[in-house]
């Protein structure tokens, strides 16, 4: 089977080198209705939304297919997993994050699902972006912590976070992907996000507690390259309105200057 080519990391790399930021909206198919899909893909086509990522911390529904196949059905907007384990792949998305959580000490998600992943990730012809996931500490247990039986990294610890990205970066991983968690109280912090910007050169992907237009701009000032939203559009569409525009305005204001 001929491999995809590698549109969708080489627009993260784009991103990185560019200064330009982009918005991904992140749907978990345990949430995720097909009333309600739809819904949201027409506000993600009419505020231009740049990725959408598709995975959860446990999905236990069965319908990753459905979402990612209404996906690519109602956009051309790229479709990315955003696996939880071993088993959430799907051929028919554009790409998969394979992540590896090096915030975390269990080697099950560090190396193991991966062993267990590569032979059907291969065989599925996805463009395979190598990702360290790191979570960070948003105030409260999350679902993403639960799951991955790991400590998430102090957000108040821009050392630990800067160190544990620069790892990641010369083990070969080609994006840092932060994140407080779905549904987090507060985001990743300014200071963890400035630290990890200026110590690699791996595009910057942050989640989780962007709720609303001033967080998002912090992420981004902060050196974001893009920032996921997910938990907090399912609530109110209008974020994803609110979102774009601040993502929109960054990058307008950069071709001015």
């Amino acid at each position: 089977m001929l491999m995809r080519k590698n549109s969708v990391r080489d627009s993260f790399e784009g991103l990185n080198q560019s200064g330009k930021k982009s918005l991904a909206v992140l749907f978990d198919p345990d949430d995720t209705s097909e009333q309600n899909l739809i819904k949201s893909l027409n506000v993600c086509l009419e505020n231009k939304v740049d990725y959408l990522f598709v995975g959860g911390s446990l999905v236990t529904s069965s319908n990753l297919h459905e979402v990612v196949s209404m996906i690519k059905s109602y956009t051309d907007i790229p479709c990315v997993l955003f696996p939880g384990n071993a088993i959430q792949i799907d051929a028919s998305a554009d790409a998969i994050l394979f992540l590896s959580l090096i915030s975390g000490r269990n080697p099950e998600l560090l190396i193991g699902q991966h062993v267990v992943a590569a032979p059907v990730v291969k065989r599925s012809g996805l463009e395979v972006i190598p990702t360290g996931y790191m979570l960070i500490n948003s105030g409260k247990p999350t679902s993403a912590s639960y799951i991955s039986n790991s400590l998430p990294i102090p957000n108040d610890k821009p050392g630990i976070a800067a160190s544990t990205a620069l790892a990641g970066e010369m083990l070969g991983l080609k994006a840092i992907y932060m994140d407080a968690g779905s549904g987090a109280e507060e985001p990743v912090s300014v200071k963890v996000i400035r630290a990890v910007k200026s110590t690699v050169d791996t595009p910057i992907i942050v989640g989780g507690g962007i709720d609303n237009a001033a967080k998002a701009r912090q992420a981004l000032d902060a050196g974001a390259d893009i920032i996921v939203i997910g938990n907090g559009v399912q609530k109110n569409l209008n974020l994803m309105t609110e979102v774009s525009e601040v993502v929109h305005f960054y990058n307008e204001a950069l071709n001015v200057n």
